[in-house]
């Protein structure tokens, strides 16, 4: 097993959109119950400080396996994407230096339902964090996945498929990051 450890900068502002079931007060209102909660789409640790959970980023390079869906020389019309999505483990978050408290929201409106072109729409807010940076370590499992190719994916998936909500993958533009530096080790 090989371990990548990867130092990320946002190049894009960062959201989350974590789905909360706080229940609403007696006689609350739709707009009271959302000035209440929407810090709740965070993932917060119990020190009260944010984090990008740990498969947001494996998830990514994941995506952009299928995304990419570069052969694997030697081995016909096989592309990367099963050995990304079985191969590599990310599993400690990366916390970030913000506290729940300290985020600024974001009011936008929005499909009720969640769904692109759907009918009706609500106000929603939502957490934008401007920067962020920090080291991800990825285990690579799998070794047909080289160093140059982890971390040509990895890069290409920080352009191209991002993290959190309003993400590139999902027509969005939040969430982009660039790779700095990533240290090689094995197990």
């Amino acid at each position: 097993m090989k371990i990548a450890r990867a130092t990320l900068e946002s190049t894009a502002p960062y959201s989350q959109s974590r789905a909360h079931f706080t229940e609403k007060q007696n006689k609350e209102g739709a707009d009271d119950y959302e000035k209440r909660t929407w810090r709740e789409r965070m993932h917060v640790g119990e020190d009260g400080r944010v984090f990008i959970p740990p498969m947001a980023f494996k998830n990514a390079v994941s995506e952009v396996a299928k995304f990419l869906s570069k052969s694997i020389p030697g081995k016909g019309k096989a592309t990367y994407t099963k050995h990304f999505e079985a191969g590599v483990l990310v599993i400690e978050p990366l916390v970030l230096p913000v506290k729940k408290d300290d985020v600024a929201g974001e009011w936008l409106f929005v499909p009720a339902d969640g769904r692109r072109g759907s009918g009706k729409r609500v106000r929603r807010c939502f957490p934008v964090i401007p920067k962020w940076s920090g080291e991800v370590t990825f285990m690579v499992l799998d070794d047909t996945i080289t160093q140059e190719v982890f971390e040509e994916h990895l890069r290409e998936a920080g352009n191209f498929i991002g993290i959190g909500r309003f993400r590139p993958r999902n027509n969005g533009f939040y969430g982009r990051f660039a790779v700095k530096k990533v240290r090689w080790s094995e197990d």
